[in-house]
C-alpha cells in the first residue's frame, strides 16, 4: 500500500560507499527498516546514495554525509548530520510532524 500523499519524508543522505562500507550497508537496511516499523504510515524513510543521485544529495546542501533531512510537501521540518539512530529518534521526527502542523494551523 503506498504511504499516504500528505506524509513526510526522512531522506538518509548517503555518501558513496566504499569497499569496507559494504558490510556496513546491511547494517544499515536493518537499522532503517526498524526505523520505518517505529514510524509507522506518518513517515516514510527513504535512503539516497549519492552514487546513484548525486543531484538531489547535493540540492540538500548537506556539510557532511550522511545526513538526514525530514520533509513533508516540499518543506524541510529537520535536519541532522549523521545517521538516524539511537533511542528516541522515532519519537523525535513524530514530534517535528506535530509541531509542523501546530504552526500552520490558521489563527483564529
Amino acid at each position: 500500500m503506498p504511504p499516504p500523499t500528505d506524509a513526510a519524508v526522512l531522506l538518509v543522505l548517503l555518501p558513496v560507499v566504499n569497499a569496507h562500507g559494504k558490510q556496513h550497508h546491511v547494517s544499515l537496511q536493518a537499522s532503517l527498516d526498524m526505523l520505518q516499523g517505529q514510524l509507522g504510515s506518518a513517515i516514510r524513510v527513504l535512503k539516497i546514495d549519492e552514487v546513484s543521485h548525486p543531484t538531489v544529495v547535493r540540492s540538500f546542501h548537506a556539510a557532511e554525509l550522511p545526513s538526514c533531512v525530514l520533509v513533508r510537501r516540499g518543506v524541510e521540518l529537520w535536519r541532522q548530520q549523521g545517521l538516524p539512530d539511537g533511542d528516541g529518534v522515532a519519537d523525535v521526527l513524530l514530534s517535528k510532524l506535530t509541531t509542523a502542523s501546530l504552526e500552520a494551523q490558521p489563527v483564529l
